[in-house]
């Protein structure tokens, strides 16, 4: 695959239904975490710990994005959903608490190893359009967080926790369809020539923009978190029944759909640090309107400024001169899920001792540091990407 400026749609596509295939089923702990509590009899603690044993892999980002540099990594994205689809559907299933921890585990290492070769892919099929085609890519996942939950309740709901199973044809299938269209689509774009050293002088040359990006997930995590892994359990808590409790899933991540959908493009336009900082505001601003009226209209506001982050961040870490973009992505990946794993057992145990509504406003004040945050990122992404 040559590089140029040309924005190849149906490259851009396949890869977004390949987004699309894989997370569907990653999406499927949250609205599942009100039976999981009652069937193990865990705390909200506890299941932090769930979501932290998905997450740990990303610890090992860097390694995996160097053995994608070597190796192209098309397979990793072929045979990833049918890899999470086993282990999620299998979730419901067993009745340990220590095997939900290796599923997830299992899940999370395919995770890692979908999502760090394909932006990559993404950025040189989208020419000089990476905004847009970043938006495209994060709107496959956003989708399959729309869809998933929505999939996951319905099955409950006719064959219970532990018919999940049965929805394993999608995600095998999905991994069969994949391959059929990408076996002979050319990696050869992950597979630069490197000279030695690189990998040091990259955290040289990038540490401060590696730090400002630190901060901005640091202080968003708690929201997002709060919000993705936690919804079901607050609602339910209220007195919502299941079912609401995921379709108002479904609808915050529905309209982080639309938009991740404009926000990629936008910062094309106006700049990575405008969007950045504006849907930062807007998060803060909707996410203490949520917690005061828990209105599903407030909240599908809230899911138009909290997801619009998502692309701008990562084409603006594809926006820099780093001669290693699938390691450039790792670090993205490293640090968004490392951070994010830290925050979210913090979440759990901050739930545990003060109640989940308290802990939705405290997140809601901490999110105020992404405004800054985003406006230094931006600054350091555009200063290492013209020099």
């Amino acid at each position: 695959m040559k590089q140029n400026n040309k924005f190849r749609s149906m490259d851009v596509t396949v890869l977004s239904l390949a987004h699309l295939a894989h997370d569907t089923f990653s999406s499927f702990l949250a609205p599942l975490l009100p039976l999981l509590i009652t069937k193990l009899g865990i705390s909200l603690s506890m299941v932090a710990l769930l979501d932290i044993a998905r997450r740990i892999p990303a610890l090992f980002n860097p390694l995996l994005g160097l053995m994608a540099e070597r190796t192209g990594g098309k397979y990793y994205v072929i045979f990833a959903p049918a890899v999470t689809a086993i282990c999620m559907c299998f979730v419901g299933f067993v009745n340990s608490f220590a095997m939900v921890i290796i599923l997830l585990f299992v899940a999370g290492i395919s995770a890692a190893l979908f999502h760090i070769p394909t932006p990559v892919v993404v950025k040189v099929a989208s020419g000089d359009k990476v905004g847009t085609g970043m938006s495209f890519f994060m709107v496959g996942g956003e989708l399959a967080r729309t869809l998933g939950p929505l999939l996951a309740i319905s099955a409950v709901s006719m064959w219970g926790l532990e018919g999940m199973y049965k929805l394993l044809p999608l995600g095998i299938g999905s991994s069969v369809i994949l391959y059929l269209k990408l076996r002979n689509y050319d990696m050869e774009i992950l597979r630069k020539k490197k000279e030695k050293g690189d990998t040091r002088r990259i955290f040289k040359n990038y540490w401060v923009l590696f730090t400002a990006l630190l901060f901005f997930i640091l202080f968003q995590a708690g929201m997002k978190s709060a919000l993705t892994l936690y919804l079901p359990v607050y609602l339910t808590g209220k007195g919502a029944s299941l079912w609401f409790a995921g379709i108002a899933l479904s609808v915050l991540q529905f309209f982080g759909v639309v938009g991740t959908l404009w926000a990629g493009s936008i910062s094309d336009r106006f700049g990575r640090g405008s969007t950045l900082v504006v849907s930062s505001i807007g998060s803060v601003i909707f996410m203490l309107l949520f917690i005061y009226t828990q209105n599903i209209i407030v909240l599908s506001i809230l899911g138009l400024f909290l997801f619009a982050s998502g692309p701008v961040l990562m084409a603006g870490m594809q926006d820099t001169k780093s001669n290693m973009p699938t390691f450039m992505n790792s670090m993205y990946m490293f640090i968004n899920f490392g951070a994010s794993s830290i925050v979210i057992f913090a979440i759990g145990m901050m739930g545990d001792t003060v109640g989940l509504e308290r802990t939705y406003l405290y997140c809601a004040l901490a999110a105020i540091g992404t405004i800054p945050a985003g406006y230094l990122f931006s600054r350091f992404a555009k200063e290492v990407s013209t020099n």
